[in-house]
Parts: structure tokens; C-alpha cells; sequence
């Protein structure tokens, strides 16, 4: 039941991104709804996949992981490793800066960095279906946003504090997520664990 609710919630959330794609739905659909019924909708349809995807894959935990294969045990620091830079880059999203300017997509970059680690050093069935899907709707969104001529930021603001800013706020970030959300969120001890 775990993994059925799981696969919905990816369907429903990635769904409702892809359909960001499709940029003449997307105006129509802002035509009938207006701005901001369209980011209401938007929002309501992610936030249930998501509610989706987190009840899915806690009921498949609970029920017992379905191994496929086995990672070796060095891919754990692999992945904590790419995390500190899944971090830095979900930072330099919010703060114009030469990361993000260099990044192009910074959130994207993160998305894939997040889940390319994790799906290192997880070869259940649930986290590959997790990891994978938005992997893989993350290649996908900077492959159309490559296609529509959207090549991000242009330009960086003078100076490197705000680069500086970021990776500050990155490393924060990072150390909240590995000693705080994810041991008593997700179950999972990683940093000091």
C-alpha cells in the first residue's frame, strides 16, 4: 500500500511541474484562473503529492524495505558529501550571487545533486522510485528550461559577499538538515551518527 501511495504522490507533485513545461497550458490556464488562482491551484495540488509522497514512503518503511541491490558502505560519506553542496546551491537560489549566476538553475541543481545522493546510498525499491523520479523530472525541467531560452540569472552583483553569504547559509542549512531533520524527521541518523 506504501509504495502505491508513494507512486501517486509522485504522479501528483511531479506532475503539477511538468505541466509548469508546457508553457501555452500553462498561460491558458492563468487565463481562466488568473495569476493568482493558478499559483493557489499549483500550490494545493504540490502540497497534497508532497502529503502523498511522505505518507507513501513512511507507510513502505514501515512495512519493510524492498532491497534490489546492495551500496557499498563508502557511498553513505559520498552522499553526505554531495548534500553540503545540494545545500549551498537551495541557498544561492534565494541570493543573487556568482553561484547562482554560475548555476543557471541553482534549485534544480539542488534537486538533482539531493537526489543523485541518495540514490547512491539507497537500493530499496522505495528510494529508488523517489530519488529516481525526481532525478530524473530534474534533468527533465533543465533540459525545457534549456529549450525555452531560460538560461537564468545574467548577472552577478559586484563583489563576493553574497557569494560568501551563501555558502555560509549553505553550511547552516547543511548541519541543520544532517543533525537535526534528518535523524529526528526522517529516522535516519547521518552526521555524527
Amino acid at each position: 500500500m506504501g509504495l502505491a501511495i508513494l507512486i501517486l504522490g509522485l504522479v501528483v507533485m511531479l506532475g503539477a511541474h511538468v505541466f509548469v513545461t508546457f508553457r501555452d497550458e500553462r498561460a491558458s490556464l492563468i487565463a481562466r484562473l488568473g495569476l493568482n488562482g493558478y499559483r493557489a491551484l499549483f500550490s494545493v495540488v504540490s502540497t497534497a503529492g508532497l502529503v502523498l509522497i511522505v505518507w507513501g514512503f513512511a507507510e513502505y518503511r514501515a512495512q519493510g524495505l524492498i532491497q534490489v541491490w546492495t551500496p557499498a558502505a563508502f557511498m553513505r560519506h559520498i552522499t553526505v558529501g554531495l548534500m553540503l553542496f545540494a545545500a549551498v546551491f537551495i541557498v544561492a537560489a534565494f541570493i543573487p550571487s556568482h553561484i547562482r549566476t554560475k548555476l543557471k538553475h541553482p534549485m534544480l541543481a539542488s534537486v538533482k545533486t539531493w537526489a543523485f545522493a541518495h540514490l547512491v546510498s539507497n537500493g530499496d525499491l522505495g528510494s529508488i522510485l523517489l530519488f529516481g523520479s525526481f532525478l530524473a523530472w530534474g534533468v527533465y525541467a533543465r533540459i525545457a528550461a534549456k529549450r525555452r531560452g531560460d538560461l537564468g540569472p545574467a548577472t552577478a552583483p559586484a563583489g563576493l559577499l553574497n557569494d560568501i553569504i551563501v555558502v555560509v547559509l549553505g553550511i547552516v542549512v547543511y548541519l541543520l538538515l544532517g543533525f537535526y531533520f534528518h535523524p529526528y524527521l526522517i529516522g535516519v541518523p547521518v552526521l555524527g551518527g
